[in-house]
């Protein structure tokens, strides 16, 4: 059976295996450290271009977090030594910044999670450089309108399984391969929390969603076979295949009626291109 809590201030910020209902508060937290990551990830639109290196852009995402007010929640996490994660053409997700060249053609995810008094706005969003395959532009949009349609199930009485089957079912009436290995998490004061969001499912299973959960939906979807194979860094996930992979990430929090996407750009660059 699943849990339910209203968090008190001394259990906010400690991983339960119960669910949390925020409220107002927690919202209002959410909400401004939301817009901080999409402004982050907005202002890295015009940086994102051949020549640049991986490392470059993960620099640029600390200089914004820091003057923004607040501090990347990646730095430091289980040994992590970055600002966020950038994810290349065949690599799923955790991608590490480094030496790497974007090229012309490249597709990539960037992950950014900025820590906000006290709370984790953590959302990504693919971006394209240069002249792109077509074949990877579709994947792209249909991974984008996955995200979508799996928000669009975000209401109270609705389920997580609601949400993943509508992400899976568009995934594969594409023939696109929806990655297990990785899921959507609850989120707040805490990074990764319960309950966890897989992108795929049956409607009606899963915990029912309720006015005040927050989490976050963030498919991956590969050109291919939904495999995984982890590199020995034990961070960099990649396609067994090689197939291409392409991710989007918003956080949200359920409301009376529906939901409301905390990352949201206010600027309108919601999917590329830009």
């Amino acid at each position: 059976m699943t849990t339910y809590m209203t968090p008190s201030e001394d259990t906010m910020a400690l991983r339960t295996n119960a669910i949390k209902l925020h409220g107002q508060e927690g919202f209002a937290g959410m909400r401004k450290a939301g817009q901080v990551a999409a402004g982050i990830l907005d202002a890295l639109i015009p940086h994102v271009v051949p020549g640049v290196t991986t490392g470059e852009l993960d620099d640029l995402v600390r200089e914004m977090t820091l003057a923004a007010g607040g501090i990347p929640a990646t730095l430091g996490y289980r040994g992590y030594k970055h600002s966020c994660c950038i994810s290349l053409n065949n690599v799923i997700c955790h991608g590490i910044p480094g030496d790497r060249v974007l090229k012309d053609g490249d597709i990539l995810n960037i992950d950014v999670t900025p820590l906000v008094d006290g709370w984790h706005g953590d959302t990504s969003r693919m971006f394209l450089v240069g002249d792109v395959p077509i074949k990877a532009r579709r994947l792209v949009d249909v991974t984008y309108e996955c995200l979508m349609l799996g928000i669009e199930q975000a209401r109270p009485g609705k389920h997580l399984g609601d949400i993943g089957h509508a992400i899976q079912t568009h995934a594969e009436r594409h023939r696109y391969g929806v990655v297990r290995d990785f899921c959507g998490h609850g989120l707040g004061r805490v990074f990764h929390d319960t309950p966890e969001v897989v992108h795929v499912g049956r409607p009606g299973t899963g915990p029912e969603l309720k006015p005040g959960m927050i989490f976050t939906i963030e498919p991956m979807i590969n050109g291919g076979k939904p495999g995984v194979r982890l590199l020995d860094d034990g961070w960099t996930a990649v396609t067994r295949d090689r197939s291409l992979s392409a991710q989007f990430e918003h956080s949200i929090g359920i409301t009376e009626t529906g939901c409301e996407i905390f990352t949201l750009s206010l600027a309108g660059h919601h999917h590329p291109p830009y």
